[in-house]
């Protein structure tokens, strides 16, 4: 009981992130642009003022699916962003182009947490496995804790995974703005609307961080014990 009460902080930030996110993209996703733009058009345009003529910009079902895949040169938008000429598809559209910034520009803590992916996947999947194993495998003394040492060691990949994201997406987030505002793409109090949807998007990243973090402090004080 105690143990989950010390990670109650991070799940309830979570909780109230998602909640944010959510509620602040709906808001703005009903606020049209005064130019017009679809979330591909602002994706296509900040990429052809860049210079950039290798990313394809691509539709992809779901909500909130937008990302920049750097592997296939492409950024994805979720079908309500790629078509919609809200300021909350105009936020996130450019968000994702300022991820494309990054990697021409060779951002490294883009080119870190992209070297974390393999390590951030393995101990998601299989870190908390051995650590529920050597949990059960007290009885067999050293054989347990090695278990455990082994998971938390894995472990300790999704957390800097997590680290490293926060200035990556925070870096994204003020080069979309600049662009946005630059470009004329959304113009006067737009831009405030357009910081709001990214500042409530950022803030999932960040409880997502300190949540690993505490997952991270409880493990290491369950070895203890």
């Amino acid at each position: 009981m105690f143990y989950l009460l010390f990670l109650l902080p991070g799940m309830l930030l979570m909780m109230w992130a998602q909640f944010r996110v959510k509620g602040t993209y709906q808001k703005y996703a009903q606020v049209d642009a005064r130019m017009g733009m679809t979330g591909a058009q602002v994706a296509e345009k900040i990429l052809q003022e860049m210079g950039i003529q290798n990313v394809s910009v691509e539709p992809i079902a779901g909500e909130l699916t937008d990302h920049y895949d750097p592997r296939a040169k492409a950024v994805r938008l979720s079908e309500v962003v790629y078509g919609s000429t809200s300021l909350a598809a105009a936020a996130v559209a450019a968000h994702e182009c300022g991820h494309v910034l990054q990697d021409v520009k060779g951002y490294k803590p883009m080119n870190i947490r992209a070297a974390l992916v393999p390590a951030a996947n393995l101990g998601s999947n299989i870190g908390p496995v051995l650590i529920m194993l050597g949990f059960g495998l007290t009885a067999m003394g050293s054989i347990s804790t090695i278990f455990i040492n082994i998971g938390i060691v894995l472990f300790l990949g999704v957390v800097l995974f997590h680290i490293v994201t926060l200035p990556v997406e925070f870096d994204a987030s003020n080069r979309a703005l600049k662009l946005i505002n630059e470009l004329g793409i959304l113009q006067g109090d737009e831009n405030r609307g357009a910081k709001k949807v990214l500042d409530a998007a950022a803030l999932t990243y960040v409880a997502t961080a300190l949540y690993s973090v505490l997952q991270l402090v409880q493990l290491l004080m369950s070895r203890r014990n």
